[in-house]
């Protein structure tokens, strides 16, 4: 079992960080971050609460600039993000939803395949309220996925959806990931979840990296195989959890 080497080489990377910093008044909750995701790469992000998780992906996505810090922060142009609320516009239907601020002609096809492509075909003329929450969380993801974004970031999205549903919307993330292949930075509460999806795994603790791991298994990954079970074990360790701790349903 093998830590990262910090990111993909060859290539430009999707995300270069470098002490990077992140303050609110006389609280630090970044301290001087050193991180790369290359192009490409499914990173999961993992902590406990007040880790800092928020913060760093709100730094990445630029939504952070009243924010007192300092380092740099190197991202794409083209940068999606997905959340645990849909946040679909109940006044629009859902493909004026999935196409909202394209301009430019072929803007309404490439909706209608990203619909196609979360298995919402047909469904362009439905109203938000129509949907079940794993059908919102297929349009988001179809919303995300349309502006063929070279980072896609990911905040607990399948976190409000029902154990059924969110290993369906597993599949269905990695597969899109597999066929657009953006970089992927989930932010995530739930330890399985992130070894059967990423590729890397981060744990943030207290503002800082304490672990960068690459996880070695290839797919349809499955959670009764044994590696699977360490990869577990070691992020639970560097969580400090134990299995006797309550963890987040999977």
């Amino acid at each position: 079992m093998a830590t990262h080497p910090g990111g993909l080489t060859g290539t430009r990377p999707a995300v270069r960080m470098t002490k990077l910093v992140r303050r609110f008044g006389d609280r630090t909750i970044l301290h001087g971050l050193d991180l790369t995701l290359g192009q490409g790469e499914f990173t999961a992000l993992l902590g406990r609460s007040g880790s800092g998780k928020s913060t760093l992906l709100r730094a990445v996505a630029r939504l952070d600039h009243a924010v007192e810090g300092s380092g740099t922060l190197d991202v794409p142009d083209r940068v999606s993000l997905s959340f645990q609320d849909s946040r679909l516009l109940p006044w629009l239907r859902l493909l004026d939803n999935v196409v909202l601020g394209i301009r430019g002609p072929g803007a309404r096809e490439r909706g209608l395949t990203a619909l196609d492509e979360v298995g919402l075909a047909g469904r362009g003329r439905s109203w938000p309220h129509e949907l079940s929450g794993g059908e919102q969380q297929r349009a988001a993801l179809a919303r995300a996925l349309v502006r063929d974004p070279e980072l896609l970031l990911a905040d607990e999205p399948f976190g409000a959806l029902d154990a059924l549903t969110r290993i369906k919307m597993h599949g269905l993330l990695r597969e899109l990931y597999e066929r657009h292949r953006p970089a992927v930075l989930l932010v995530t509460h739930d330890v399985d979840e992130a070894v059967e999806l990423a590729d890397r795994v981060l744990v943030l603790d207290e503002g800082r990296i304490s672990l960068d791991l690459t996880i070695g298994l290839t797919a349809p990954r499955t959670r009764r195989d044994p590696r699977f079970q360490e990869y577990r074990d070691t992020l639970l360790a560097a969580l400090g959890a134990t299995e006797s701790e309550p963890q987040p349903p999977t």
